[in-house]
């Protein structure tokens, strides 16, 4: 069956003009065009499938060029591209992590909130954290792997 870029945005959870900038970069090597319009098929989908999840998964542009590029080549380009596939699989265990950590602190933060509003006040919220010693303190992470991508 054949889809319009529309169609394939909605279903894709993206808009159009992010299809137009994939295939503009050379990200969509192998969607037809008829009379000019972008013409995508059933056997796009697997691929449009992994450009979205390496996108989104923060992979620069210029990675996921080199990936396509590299697919271009068939199977003379497979132990490259497995090593950028595991490069970004530990990539995002590595943002698992980071959030996490953000996860704990929001729900210590959500908890603080909560008592406080229950009590009014936050006037004795540092004495609660001081004699509960499963919640850390505010004080600068120790061994904690952070990084800002």
């Amino acid at each position: 069956m054949s889809y319009t870029i529309g169609q394939v945005a909605e279903m894709m959870g993206v808009t159009p003009s992010t299809l137009r900038y994939y295939d503009q970069e050379g990200l969509l090597p192998k969607v037809n065009r008829v009379n000019g319009i972008r013409v995508f098929e059933d056997s796009d989908f697997a691929w449009l499938r992994i450009l979205n999840c390496l996108k989104n998964t923060n992979m620069p542009i210029k990675k996921i060029k080199e990936y396509v590029e590299l697919a271009k080549l068939g199977d003379s380009s497979l132990k490259e591209r497995y090593e950028i596939i595991k490069e970004q699989k530990q990539n995002i265990l590595e943002q698992i992590e980071q959030f996490k950590y953000y996860l704990r602190e929001i729900e210590f933060k959500e908890w603080y909130y909560e008592t406080a509003i229950k009590e009014g006040t936050e006037k004795n919220m540092m004495e609660k954290m001081k004699n509960n010693p499963s919640f850390d303190l505010d004080e600068i992470p120790k061994n904690t792997k952070l990084k800002n991508k």
